[in-house]
């Protein structure tokens, strides 16, 4: 490590920053993979922090002020070249010497062996490096819809993001996904219309598809010179200025500024005038606000795999997106200055244990600082503190307000847990809030109103059961699921009670067969998955009453409850039961035999009488409850759960299963065949799109149709077609399909 000198700052060495063992192999083994050779000579965007030829440090911007901070997302459709253009990113503000490429599986961002496989990202990588005095921390999302938690996971810590689009497509289904999802999230965007160089690229069609489909209002800081194989740079609108890369130059690095002369570019200073003209103002700073105030999106162009246009995107970063001090975050004044941080990812190294990757909203954090986990209630020591760089990290001493860290010894901090710096901060946090009026949730303790809002985790859609080769590693087995069940919420577990097999469920094909590689792979399981099989949900369609009595007695004491109760059909869309009581009910109802009523309700819609799915849309009713003295709270939950179920066989039932919304990117050539496989498969068709050269059918389709779709499409349209798949909601079967499907469970076909 002595050629990288990677900790000299300014030809200073610092002693309180070390870096371990592990991370030093881990550069090492990175700097072999990527055929480095020093010395090269390298141009960075900033020289302090550098010697000679090494590799930049990146002790130069550990401890910025905060309106030098940016946190950033990158995030779009799957393939628009998100990992691409992270790479370019990473490259030219100085932190690797390569150029990374996904279809080589050599990304710094994407580190897992199956991303590297695929290419496509599944995790999203932190990353933490600087450009032009700036720490930007970015985080890399994936685009697959298996993996929609992740970018939700990411855009709930983030001050900005990165849209980036492919230019010959415009917007994609999935970019309408994280789009919302940024919206729900209020979080100022700029867009780069990324493949400018790819045949069929259309800046105009896609700033037209921003417009149309995304609702929002492009300012265009930048036209492109040329198009597709005529692409070779962008103008700059606000300056009038050309951008012009070395077409001689491998890497991109080399490019020139030319002013925009009437004599030379007639034809692109009018355009260019028309464009600039048409910004509100031709300032930085009004850009800097409409961007901020989220009622403009500002757009550039480029190519990041032929390198062109990444520095001038790195430069909107920093111009356009806030810092953290300018996003305003209501809970931060209750602080008065105290740690209060929100755990957003978790991942497990073999090295290390939990690391737990969290944004810090205010205060400061240091290792062996002591904080209290508000959500479990329980209090740890953060043994280390990292600095995260892929799968990199560098050791700290501390981090403030604004930061995105990497800790370690926290063994039960959770996704969207909230960390304080202890019991009694949360608390007196809590009683200014409760003087200023926040007092949403009375009957709550104090400190759970100052949980910040966690990351929504979707019900699955696809189960499986899965073994482990034998008996004896079925522990090893349960600590692999309850590992991965810490870094991926989206992934549950749970036990058959009829077979006693483990079941997994998941958010898809790919994100269960990513499981099952990860613990063969991470945990060394040879697992065996059952047939893969979709997630049904059950409702009943008529209201019926169910009456029912427990009599038992154990030891001395008699357990006596009667229940009588009315279960109907709701309205409304709720995975919960809606629990209503009878007048009479609640007049001699304790809290203690309320909350075992409504735990027996819920566990008797755990699994429905048809499949054993859960139920949902129903409404229940309690008309009386008879308790004998000194009756448990158990025997309460017992009874009232064999009444449910008893109502629940007693009502006309309906299967309800998962809608997909599907959008299918096929040639002209191949349309007809496309839809007359979508009609066989239960499709509804709600329009066709024209897309440059190709048709985009967007229809509705029973995800239990759409298993093994990918090698069918690719086999009608010789690999031409893409497709993209998200849940709509649950829609009720015909009664001939369900059927079908009840004497498929059955046996009887």
């Amino acid at each position: 490590m002595s050629n990288l000198r990677i900790f000299a700052v300014n030809h200073k060495k610092i002693s309180s920053l070390h870096i371990d063992n592990v991370c030093c192999s881990k550069i090492r083994a990175n700097l072999r993979r990527l055929k480095l050779h020093l010395p090269h000579g390298r141009n960075y965007s900033s020289l302090p922090g550098i010697i000679g030829n090494d590799v930049k440090s990146l002790h130069s911007i550990i401890s910025p002020p905060i309106t030098k901070i940016r946190n950033i997302g990158i995030m779009a459709h799957i393939d628009a070249g998100k990992t691409t253009t992270t790479e370019r990113i990473l490259y030219y503000s100085g932190y690797t010497r390569s150029l990374g490429d996904v279809d080589d599986g050599d990304t710094v961002t994407d580190f897992m062996a199956q991303e590297r496989e695929r290419g496509i990202t599944i995790q999203s990588a932190a990353v933490t490096f600087d450009w032009k005095g700036y720490r930007i921390n970015l985080i890399d999302t994936p685009g697959h819809v298996d993996f929609t938690l992740e970018v939700e996971r990411c855009l709930r810590v983030l001050d900005g993001a990165v849209a980036v689009f492919d230019a010959s497509a415009g917007v994609e289904a999935q970019t309408l996904t994280v789009w919302r999802q940024a919206d729900k999230h209020k979080i100022p965007r700029i867009c780069f219309l990324n493949k400018m160089d790819k045949t069929g690229a259309s800046f105009n069609y896609a700033v037209e598809s921003i417009r149309e489909k995304l609702k929002a209002k492009p300012l265009l800081l930048q036209l492109p010179i040329g198009e597709a194989k005529t692409f070779k740079g962008v103008v700059d609108v606000v300056n009038k200025e050309k951008l012009l890369w070395n077409l001689n130059s491998d890497d991109g690095k080399n490019f020139e500024r030319k002013p925009l002369l009437e004599v030379s570019d007639p034809q692109l200073l009018k355009e260019t005038t028309e464009a600039r003209n048409a910004l509100i103002e031709q300032l930085q700073t009004a850009i800097h606000r409409v961007t901020l105030a989220q009622t403009a999106v500002p757009v550039l162009c480029g190519s990041a795999l032929k390198n062109k246009g990444v520095q001038p995107l790195l430069d909107a970063i920093t111009m356009y997106l806030p810092s953290p001090e300018e996003r305003n975050y209501e809970f931060l004044q209750w602080y008065k200055g105290d740690l209060c941080a929100l755990a957003f990812k978790v991942l497990h190294d073999k090295q290390r244990g939990p690391l737990v990757f969290m944004r810090i909203y205010s205060g400061m954090i240091k290792p062996q600082l002591a904080i209290h986990n508000i959500n479990g209630n329980c209090t740890e020591r953060i043994s280390r503190l990292l600095l995260p760089f892929a799968d990199q990290h560098v050791e700290i001493p501390s981090l403030t307000a604004g930061n995105i860290a990497l800790t370690v010894g926290l063994k039960h901090t959770a996704t969207g847990d909230t960390i304080v710096s202890s019991k009694s901060s949360a608390l007196a946090a809590a009683r200014r809030a409760e003087r200023k009026g926040e007092k949403k949730h009375r009957e709550n303790n104090e400190a759970e109103r100052l949980l910040l809002a966690g990351v929504e985790i979707p019900e699955p859609v696809f189960f499986c059961t899965i073994e482990p080769p034998s008996v004896a590693k079925q522990p090893d087995l349960d600590h692999a699921l309850k590992c991965l069940q810490r870094e991926d919420p989206s992934l549950k577990v749970k036990l058959d009670p009829d077979s006693g097999q483990t079941i997994l469920c998941g958010m898809g094909e790919l994100h269960i067969e990513i499981i099952h590689d990860r613990i063969k792979r991470e945990y060394g399981l040879e697992t065996y998955l059952g047939p893969l099989q979709v997630a049904y949900r059950e409702t009943i369609l008529n209201s019926v009453r169910a009456t029912d009595a427990l009599d038992r007695t154990l030891g001395d004491k008699r357990h006596l409850v009667t229940v009588e109760l009315e279960a109907k059909p709701l309205e409304t869309s709720s995975l919960q039961p809606v629990i209503d009581y009878a007048q009479s009910v609640t007049q001699d109802l304790s809290q203690a035999s309320q909350e075992a009523v409504e735990n027996g309700i819920h566990s008797a819609c755990l699994q429905g009488p048809l499949l054993g799915s859960p139920i949902q849309d129903v409404a229940v009713t309690l008309h009386s409850l008879v308790i004998h003295p000194g009756t448990s709270t158990t025997m309460i939950s017992a009874c009232v759960s064999r009444c449910m179920q008893k109502a629940l066989k007693k009502a006309d039932k309906q299967i309800l299963e998962p809608l997909m919304n599907l959008e299918v990117t096929v040639p002209r050539d191949y349309l007809s065949p496309v839809l007359a496989d979508l009609a066989q498969r239960r499709g509804n068709i709600q329009e066709i799109q024209t897309r440059q050269d190709n048709k985009v059918v967007i229809g509705f389709v029973p995800l239990a149709e759409i298993m093994g779709y990918s090698t069918v499409l690719r086999t009608l349209t010789s690999g031409s077609a893409t497709f993209a798949l998200e849940l709509s909601n649950y829609q009720a079967m015909n009664p001939q399909d369900q059927s079908t499907l009840l004497s498929r469970r059955s046996g009887l076909t």
